[in-house]
């Protein structure tokens, strides 16, 4: 969906006969320049390996928000155990029995409100198994993103249209615009100041 509605345009410094494909291609730009879909609230799945002796996890999209009605951004998790490599053991009681019962390869769902969680840095706390196993992989799904879409983000995309439009060759070929000819022109379109004002919502992952 785009960030900027034509109501808003003149409020954030664009002409009203503004067409919506610069808009359109603006958020397009954005939500490529943050390596995410969207920067409204949507759902996210991850994968992610725990350091050996760690119960925390960083997830790649923030903030954490829940969606709609939810009372937490944390869907669902899912936690598997590992058997460990030699010098890897954890020195707690019944180690040998938990990996017997708990099956060591084998998924399994975690209380999703008995994680802890921040929702400006994306860290996740899952609890200790009740032998005291810990999880070397877990799978979350959760929600995140924008509940509402602020000025710095607006005022971004505003700027990107009039980068663009100050383009003699986005300009002249306005018909023929389309999401690959103004990633070729990225660089100029995303001057530092849009840089700044999107840096806190581009995502931890890589790529």
């Amino acid at each position: 969906m785009a960030y900027l509605l034509p109501a808003q345009y003149e409020s954030y410094g664009l002409p009203a006969g503004t067409t919506p494909d610069w808009i359109a291609v603006a958020t397009a730009l954005i939500n490529s320049f943050c390596r995410r879909p969207d920067l409204n609230v949507i759902q996210y799945q991850e994968r992610l390996r725990l350091v050996n002796g760690s119960q925390t996890v960083l997830l790649s999209y923030l903030p954490l928000a829940p969606l709609g009605t939810a009372a937490s951004p944390i869907v669902s998790v899912q936690g598997r155990y590992g058997r460990p490599r030699r010098g890897d053991m954890v020195a707690v009681p019944l180690v040998e029995a938990a990996l017997a019962f708990s099956l060591p390869g084998e998924w399994t769902a975690i209380d999703p409100t008995t994680v802890d969680y921040a929702t400006d840095t994306g860290e996740l706390t899952l609890p200790w198994n009740v032998l005291g196993l810990p999880y070397n992989e877990v799978k979350v799904t959760y929600t995140a993103g924008l509940s509402v879409i602020g000025d710095d983000v607006l005022f971004a995309c505003a700027q990107i249209v009039r980068n663009a439009q100050a383009q003699p060759a986005l300009n002249a070929s306005l018909t023929k615009m389309d999401t690959m000819q103004m990633k070729y022109f990225s660089s100029s379109l995303l001057d530092e100041t849009v840089q700044a004002w999107l840096r806190p919502y581009v995502a931890n992952r890589l790529g």
